[in-house]
């Protein structure tokens, strides 16, 4: 494996030493490249710049990101199938239309990402900040969801049935037409729900703690 340390690169760069692969790219600064439609399958990632770095398209399978900060990066229509992500800052950024099968994403800021029409069987996600992300239509079922913060998150029409939340938040989640059946809720915070949420929840698990401060949210007083 060729390794590149401390560099600033261009696409120009990595063209180059693309026939050495696969490559391992150590505190690199890949600000702002086109990387677009590049083969980087089975990369290494690690402490690595990609802010509004284009991945577009790109072949990304089993590629390896560890401590990466990636405001704004793009991996729309990129293969990252079999890929992991650790420790990595990715506000904002886009994954539209991806194949994200296997993927695994753990302990990362995705802080207003979107993942609209992505192809995900197999995504997992672990101890990640999904602050106002765009998830529409995403199935976690039968998931296990430990420490996922969904605050602000768009989780229309997302299904959550059988899914067992370890910790998390759904605070002010967007849940329309997502489904809950059997899912346990009792570690979620459920705080700012509708009534139009709450009938979501049919045959979903609570505390009576939780049930009592859904009451109290929509205005009802228990005596």
């Amino acid at each position: 494996r060729m390794q590149i340390t401390g560099q600033t690169l261009t696409r120009a760069d990595v063209e180059a030493a693309l026939p050495h692969a696969p490559l391992v790219f150590q505190d690199c600064n890949l600000d702002g490249a086109d990387l677009s439609r590049l083969d980087l399958r089975n990369c290494t990632f690690t402490s690595c710049s990609i802010a509004e770095t284009s991945f577009y398209a790109a072949k990304l399978g089993q590629t390896t990101w560890q401590r990466c900060r990636g405001r704004q990066a793009d991996f729309e229509a990129a293969d990252l199938t079999d890929a992991r992500f650790q420790g990595c800052d990715l506000n904002n950024s886009s994954w539209r239309r991806a194949h994200l099968a296997s993927l695994t994403f753990k302990s990362c800021k995705l802080t207003g990402a979107s993942f609209e029409e992505a192809a995900h069987l197999g995504l997992h996600f672990e101890e990640c900040l999904l602050i106002g992300a765009d998830l529409r239509r995403l199935s976690f079922r039968k998931a296990k969801l430990i420490g996922l913060d969904f605050g602000d998150a768009d989780l229309a029409a997302c299904d959550f049935r059988d899914a067992v939340f370890e910790g998390g938040s759904l605070r002010n989640a967007s849940l329309k037409q997502a489904r809950f059946d059997n899912a346990d809720l009792r570690e979620a915070d459920l705080s700012g729900l509708t009534l139009a949420d709450v009938k979501l929840f049919q045959g979903a698990w609570i505390t009576p703690r939780q049930a009592a401060e859904l009451i109290s949210e929509l205005g009802l007083r228990v005596a």
